[in-house]
């Protein structure tokens, strides 16, 4: 539940402080005095709506699905909405995007002004009637279970067979590429460890040509060896030092040895194998990857050429499997149709409580899927839910929520009624009361609200009002709310018939 609750720079609002207790939270005032405003300040917070507060705080003490966002949940979960030049969201000093603020709040928020009938949906209606089933047979749950899993794995084998039906239409061709490539890998015949060892003895046999190709210009240093030996006896000069140095030349010469290669290598083989290795190597990324894809080409090849057997296979194991779901979903039709009246008498319990017209429900055939193949169509006096209107629409959605908590006796949360006591009758704003009053066993409830009869089963009674220019809002008890609530009764001139009245709801 919102413990408290700090509004700062709301239009008229230059601070709002309230402090929350458990049950209905009421906002009362006279109109233009800004409970609108201050509501939706509350609701932006949550990302449920737009304000033009500068900075809201709340303060929540329930625990909440906040890993899921990457937040971690603490004793007190504050959430606030900061707007200077744009809006910012956060969860206990933790940013979050609006979009995931939205997810999370309506997960424990329902804003019973907000244009969403997800009270109505086929799931939640499914669920009720599987959980009174529930309260009569323990072993009903372990049959809902054994439904789901046989669902998913006829799922699992229906896309895998579609999956099948698909290749099928190409199988040839896919057959014919896969082959070409086993074909292309094999032809090849890679072998770990060969492309270093080639492009190793590629560097060596240039490294022995550019050696050779350099000596052969050397060597004719040795052709003007007694040219040189004469010039240096006819100077007088002793020529042993020439000699010497040349015959030390000649034993480097003739180190130049490259006795361990194989010189019948043909070098155009080395560099056409280089060129088909690094093929393989740019297109799979390694010779060990290329060889990996080599196997995955001949299982997949295996798959093509056994696609038929494999078709069949599936084929059965979807139709014995959709025959075990056939038979299982009659069961739950019958079951839930059992429950059916049981629910629809409680929902309309509730409705003429509510003074609206009863509603009927009917179990209609759909299309198989996780929850059976049943779906709850739901009229009332045989109108849809978009003729209605919206305070008829509320007023529906509280009757179901009533009904489920009934059923389940189980729920929690915050539910926000924006006047949903408005253009109604003392009468119908009391049955309302009477209704709300039983969910704040379960939920924190905010309301506006224009009547006494709802107001007065209040827990937290917040007065807004206009001074001058600037609205306030305070919480309000004892004689002064009951002032409050008279005037709603009479006006601004309040009666002791409207006092005595108040006196009497209170």
């Amino acid at each position: 539940m919102i413990e408290s609750i700090l509004i700062k720079e709301n239009l008229g609002f230059k601070q709002a402080k309230l402090d929350l207790e458990k049950g209905l939270t009421v906002f009362t005032g006279l109109s233009g005095a800004g409970k609108s405003v201050l509501f939706k300040a509350i609701l932006a917070a949550f990302a449920l709506s737009e304000s033009e507060a500068k900075m809201v705080e709340i303060l929540l003490n329930d625990k909440l699905e906040l890993d899921e966002f990457g937040i971690e949940n603490e004793e007190i979960n504050i959430f606030k909405l900061l707007k200077d030049k744009s809006t910012r969201y956060f969860i206990n000093n933790q940013m979050i995007s609006k979009k995931n603020l939205a997810l999370l709040s309506k997960g424990f928020v329902k804003y019973l002004s907000a244009k969403e009938n997800n009270e109505f949906s086929n799931e939640r209606f499914l669920n009720i009637l599987d959980f009174m089933q529930s309260k009569e047979d323990k072993n009903f749950q372990d049959f809902l279970s054994e439904y789901k899993n046989t669902y998913k794995e006829y799922l699992e084998n229906k896309s895998k067979l579609e999956q099948i039906q698909e290749e099928e239409k190409k199988v040839e061709e896919l057959k014919e590429f896969t082959s070409f490539e086993i074909q292309k890998i094999q032809s090849i015949n890679p072998k770990i460890g060969e492309f270093d060892e080639l492009m190793s003895l590629k560097k060596r046999l240039s490294k022995k040509d550019k050696i050779d190709a350099a000596w052969n210009k050397a060597s004719k240093i040795f052709e003007l060896e007694s040219a040189v030996i004469d010039a240096l006896q006819i100077s007088d000069v002793d020529s042993s030092f020439f000699s010497e140095c040349l015959n030390e030349l000649r034993v480097v010469w003739e180190n130049q040895s490259f006795d361990d290669f194989d010189f019948d290598i043909d070098i155009e083989e080395v560099l056409d194998r280089i060129e088909k290795l690094s093929s393989l190597i740019s297109k799979y990324g390694s010779i060990e990857e290329a060889l990996e894809a080599l196997e995955k080409k001949k299982t997949e090849l295996a798959h093509y050429e056994n696609l038929s057997f494999e078709k069949k296979a599936l084929e059965e194991k979807v139709q014995n499997t959709q025959g075990i779901l056939e038979q299982k979903c009659q069961k739950l039709t019958l079951i839930r149709q059992k429950k059916l009246k049981e629910l629809e008498k409680l929902l309309n319990f509730y409705l003429q409580k509510l003074y609206m017209k009863e509603v009927k429900l009917e179990l209609k055939e759909c299309a198989l899927n996780l929850l059976g193949k049943d779906e709850v169509s739901l009229n009332i006096n045989e109108a849809s839910l978009k003729n209605l209107s919206s305070g008829e629409i509320n007023r529906l959605r509280l009757s179901f929520i009533a009904t489920e908590c009934n059923i389940t006796n189980k729920a929690s949360g915050i539910i926000f009624l924006d006047e949903i006591d408005a253009n109604l009758s003392g009468k119908e704003a009391m049955s309302i009361a009477e209704v709300l009053k039983e969910l704040a066993c379960f939920y924190q409830i905010f309301a506006i609200s224009h009547l006494p009869q709802l107001s007065s089963k209040a827990s937290n009674h917040f007065l807004v009002e206009k001074i001058g220019d600037e609205s306030r809002v305070r919480k309000i008890e004892k004689e002064e709310r009951v002032r409050e609530l008279a005037r709603m009764v009479s006006g601004e001139n309040i009666t002791q018939e409207a006092l005595e009245f108040t006196r009497t709801l209170l």
